[in-house]
């Protein structure tokens, strides 16, 4: 097969560049944080407007596939970052100890909301079952992270974090704008699906604010700096493994269990990923005044900038395996109906 980039992964690697080389600092960062914001409220918007009621339901009520999820960002990744802290004591050169808790924590973190379902999205996969699975990920993310992180390791954990504010947080940018959108798809139903083209592109734009958005504030707040060169390296080389392993692991345990392909795709995207937009607020609640809260931070940014690169891949891939097995199916039915 011959590998080609996409115009979208060039994008979005043109934002971390530019991130790179002209941050957005100052108020200009906060304006830009609150288009964010908006962008992923009218995400869901679009979302809950462009969807049946019983597109909803279906993807409400597939329990199988939401703890097929929950299991893998709760209970899998958190197993496998273990060893990956043990280094720490092996190889400390390597792998500093802060940049091992680092990696606890990126295993406990909630799966990504935003681009976990615009990526499915994208893909054409089960997006009602995305969303569902990728909001209880970040409710229960609040509540679950810092629980699993103290009891990976022996720390006292003296940051409360708000569940309320994180409930808020949920319900206004998620929940409430996909309601508002559903209880208007009687009106805007019909345009959504005649401009899908037009919505992909709105997807893929939410992704590039965020992005740029993320990797501005990692460059401002000097993540790069004071870290031995070596240990950036294996950090790279780690998110690229864990990300490769997961989506594996998720692919593997989809097909066992009979899903559909479409489920897949909504497995693969909130199965592998890590939230960025949750994992920072709670760094910086959870390790407040830490010396090495650089390094705390490494891996989450970078496996948010590798999970964003193959998720742009993946997502064309499968829309194209959709796509097909659609118009299979399709033209079977036409020939049997005649």
């Amino acid at each position: 097969m011959k590998f080609r980039i996409d115009t979208f992964t060039l994008l979005l690697l043109g934002a971390i560049v530019l991130a790179s080389f002209v941050p957005v600092i100052g108020e200009a960062a906060e304006a830009l944080a609150t288009i964010g914001t908006l962008a992923v409220a009218m995400l869901f918007f679009f979302h809950g407007a462009a969807l049946s009621r019983q597109q909803i339901i279906d993807g409400a009520t597939h329990w199988r596939l939401h703890i097929l999820i929950t299991s893998l960002t709760f209970v899998f990744f958190p197993l496998v970052v273990l060893p990956i802290n043990g280094l720490s004591a092996i190889v400390p050169e390597w792998m500093p100890k802060d940049l091992g808790l680092g990696f606890l924590y990126l295993g406990v973190l909630p799966s990504a909301v935003s681009s976990s379902i615009a990526y499915t999205a994208m893909a054409k996969g089960n997006v009602p079952a995305a969303i569902c699975s990728a909001a209880a990920s970040n409710v229960f993310g609040m509540m679950l992270t810092p629980f699993l992180l103290l009891l990976l390791v022996s720390t006292s954990g003296d940051g409360n974090f708000s569940i309320a504010e994180a409930l808020k947080d949920i319900i206004l940018q998620l929940l409430l704008p996909f309601a508002i959108g559903h209880a208007m798809r009687p009106w805007l139903g019909g345009i959504l699906g005649r401009n899908e083209s037009l919505m992909a592109r709105y997807d893929q734009g939410v992704i590039w604010i965020i992005v740029y958005s993320a990797f501005s504030h990692s460059v401002v707040s000097g993540l790069w700096q004071n870290l031995p060169i070596q240990a950036v390296a294996l950090a790279i080389l780690l998110c690229i493994g864990l990300l490769g392993l997961f989506i594996l692991i998720a692919t593997t345990m989809v097909r066992k269990l009979g899903f559909s392909l479409e489920d897949e795709a909504a497995v693969v995207f909130c199965g592998s990923k890590k939230s960025l937009a949750s994992g920072l607020p709670m760094a910086k609640v959870l390790f407040s005044g830490h010396p090495g809260f650089g390094m705390i931070v490494l891996p989450i940014m970078c496996y948010n900038q590798i999970q964003v690169i193959v998720g742009a891949m993946l997502a064309q891939r499968y829309r194209v395996k959709i796509e097909l097995a659609s118009a299979a199916h399709t033209t079977k039915e036409h020939g049997q109906n005649h």
